[in-house]
């Protein structure tokens, strides 16, 4: 079974090791028809504290780390993040 994948914003970069991640999805009322956003909280492992808070990421399930966290950061701002990013290259 493929794991999970989510994106969302880091809301929170305040812990070690661990960032908080809002993923907001879109539903249909079942009643009036009318799409709705839906949000939910995840905390997520980013092993180099490389997150910032207003940050676009993508987690993916894995084993549980701790009591709350078992998804880990596996790109940010649309960069692996193995890959180094480039804060205000010059051309």
């Amino acid at each position: 079974m493929p794991k999970r994948v989510l994106t969302g914003r880091v809301v929170s970069d305040k812990m070690d090791k661990t960032v908080t991640v809002l993923v907001e999805r879109r539903v249909m009322h079942p009643l009036y028809k009318k799409f709705i956003r839906r949000s939910k909280k995840y905390a997520a492992h980013d092993e180099a504290n490389l997150c910032r808070e207003g940050d676009l990421v993508q987690i993916e399930e894995c084993p549980p780390i701790s009591k709350r966290k078992a998804w880990q950061v596996v790109q940010r701002n649309g960069a692996p993040l193995g890959a180094p990013v480039a804060e205000g290259a010059a051309a």
